[in-house]
């Protein structure tokens, strides 16, 4: 077995995370060893940290960037010292009508996610990328093209693909009227790559404390939710509408927001209840989320972001300050993305 080090979730509802050793397998014929240097940190790993899903000791992390520091024996689109990035899954069945459409993310048999999965070959639990090595399959891992800064794109691996995705197939391009709820860490990135593609791009908000941010981030303008007055002459303006806001809100004003045809894509807090059905009748109106990415699209994002210089606005700590990112990703006191440094575990 190769060990390497990480940061493990022991206490329940704890944001102290403890350093500790860490097993990863041997390689196996297409496997890749990948020394980890920069992880974002997701709100998702937050959530889990604090038990939504029922787990237990966990090592978070499924936003990373680094290099190819081992290859097995068959494998063949990496060469050691290669500049990688890995995301929310590394492996799936690769046989389901999914996985054939280059969708692993939704295999019918369970894709294996980067952390708090299982194994397909052995069983053992996944441990995740707040650690400075990870093992993974070959055809799980993507060339960091270059040009793209490594800690600043590590966040593109779930935040970025997981707003791209929904935008492509939902078609936004030029002439798409798009709106994004919640200007956070999958906000900045909707704001960003919906102007590259070219839609116009409106931030909603409750208030106008983001609006210089929203405008140089490529929106054009910012749509303050609590006035009444902008609420209803926004009734109908948006073909799709991102809602990327983690707190519990209502759905039906977003969905009274689109067009004929329009489509809201709930992914900041999809746990919500519903809204009232009528309201998505009254204009062949479309409710939809998404699950990240698949290989296919997260290796078209990562071209387009090199092509347009889009990457995430961070925030970089050592990885030995996971508690204090997480307790201030717990305020809302990031500015958008936090990432760790995972050079500090060397020491």
């Amino acid at each position: 077995m190769r060990t390497t080090t990480g940061w493990q979730s022991l206490e329940p509802n704890s944001n102290a995370l403890t350093r500790v050793t860490i097993e990863r397998r041997d390689l196996r014929p297409d496997d890749i060893a990948v020394r980890i240097d920069y992880c974002g940190v997701c709100h998702s790993d937050l959530h889990r940290i604090h038990g939504m899903l029922g787990e237990k000791d966990l090592v978070p992390g499924h936003e990373a960037t680094g290099v190819v520091v081992a290859t097995g024996r068959a494998v063949t689109a990496f060469s050691v010292d290669d500049r990688v990035a890995i995301g929310t899954i590394v492996d799936s069945c690769g046989e389901c009508a999914m996985c054939g459409a280059g969708q692993e993310n939704y295999c019918y048999h369970r894709a294996t996610t980067t952390y708090g999965g299982t194994d397909r070959v052995d069983g053992t639990p996944t441990k995740g990328a707040y650690s400075r090595e990870y093992v993974l399959r070959e055809k799980f891992a993507f060339h960091l093209p270059d040009g793209l800064d490594p800690a600043a794109a590590a966040p593109l691996m779930c935040a970025g693909v997981s707003v791209w995705e929904p935008m492509r197939a939902a078609g936004v391009g030029p002439g798409s009227r798009v709106a994004v709820a919640g200007l956070g860490g999958l906000g900045h990135l909707a704001v960003k790559l919906a102007a590259a593609l070219g839609a116009e791009v409106t931030v909603l908000s409750r208030s106008t404390a983001k609006e210089q941010d929203a405008l140089s981030l490529g929106a054009t303008g910012l749509l303050v939710t609590t006035d009444e007055a902008q609420a209803a002459a926004a009734r109908g303006r948006f073909d799709f509408i991102l809602d990327t806001i983690s707190a519990e809100h209502e759905l039906t004003p977003l969905i009274g927001m689109l067009g004929l045809d329009g489509t809201l894509c709930v992914l900041g807090n999809p746990l919500l209840a519903g809204p009232k059905l009528w309201e998505l009748g009254a204009g062949r109106k479309k409710l939809t989320s998404s699950g990240t990415g698949g290989l296919r699209q997260t290796a078209d994002m990562l071209e387009f972001c090199a092509a347009h210089g889009i990457s995430a606005d961070i925030e970089t700590l050592p990885s030995g300050q996971i508690e204090t990112a997480l307790n201030r990703l717990a305020d809302g006191d990031v500015h958008y993305r936090f990432v760790l440094d995972m050079s500090d575990l060397d020491a």
